[in-house]
């Protein structure tokens, strides 16, 4: 059983990175060839850092996704707070189902709603170009701001509900107790969170589409290439983002255990002084 079980997951892996691998082995290909490996070569990598344009729309992603995740982080998590110290159930779960309305919604349903009304307050304020990074960053922290919520309140649920109130019986202000103690018991669903709002404003394109006309993004770079000829130094470049991704996934895993042991210390060590 257990042979078994190892095999179906090892091909359940193999589904799902073997077209990562192929990316990767074929962005060292010495040709243009997506099907004939020839011989190692680094030409694709030196295309990528030689191309402006290219890295200039790389650029205008990790800003956008860099900002959009630090603003949708930061409300999300002032609102999850809010929603799990509703005291009525109805509220609490009126506001969570609307809250989910924005994932559940098709991409293109959000992005042509949006685009509408950023040309309607457009109209009404006079401006001629409505659309360009600001509507592309409040697009963004839009469709973000529902999964920060759902990856700060369960990390909400498991916390002790006398903690806070403990802080204070020892001199903490309510928002001293909410900093020094909320914060850190809840950091690691806030880091996911986060990171989960940077990965998906990173590869966001259908919102991205209808949302900005100047400012254009990696993937709509990628986009426009269709049309013509996809080369493979965007071989290059998507294995450049997958290993960046994948080492930022590792350190803040690192970091994680590293914290939870740490709190798991402090933990045995209270309640042996205390036992004392």
């Amino acid at each position: 059983m257990k042979t078994a079980s190892r095999i179906y997951t090892a091909l359940i892996l193999l589904f799902l990175y073997a077209p990562i691998i192929v990316l990767i082995v074929f962005s060292f290909n010495s040709t243009s060839s997506t099907g004939v490996f020839e011989s190692f070569s680094f030409r694709w990598y030196r295309e990528v850092f030689n191309s402006d344009e290219m890295l200039g729309a790389l650029k205008n992603t990790l800003v956008v996704a860099s900002l959009s995740a630090v603003i949708s982080c930061l409300i999300g998590t002032c609102a999850a707070v809010g929603i799990f110290n509703y005291r009525k159930k109805w509220l609490k779960t009126t506001v969570l189902t609307v809250t989910n309305v924005p994932m559940m919604n098709p991409d293109i349903v959000t992005g042509i709603s949006m685009m509408l009304l950023f040309v309607w307050s457009g109209t009404l304020l006079g401006i001629r170009s409505t659309l360009g990074f600001g509507t592309l960053l409040i697009a963004h922290i839009t469709f973000n701001l529902p999964y920060v919520i759902l990856s700060v309140l369960p990390k909400l649920r498991q916390l002790d509900p006398h903690l806070s109130e403990a802080a204070q019986d020892l001199g903490c202000t309510p928002l001293s107790a909410f900093m020094r103690v909320v914060i850190p018991s809840i950091f690691p669903g806030v880091m996911s969170g986060m990171m989960m709002a940077f990965t998906l404003s990173l590869d966001d394109f259908i919102i991205s589409n209808f949302t900005t006309e100047t400012y254009q993004t990696l993937p709509l770079y990628i986009y426009s290439m269709t049309k013509k000829r996809v080369t493979p130094d965007i071989n290059a470049l998507s294995t450049l983002i997958f290993v960046s991704v994948l080492a930022l996934l590792l350190l803040i895993n690192l970091s994680q255990n590293r914290y939870d042991k740490k709190i798991r210390k402090a933990k045995e060590k209270f309640m042996s002084t205390s036992g004392k």
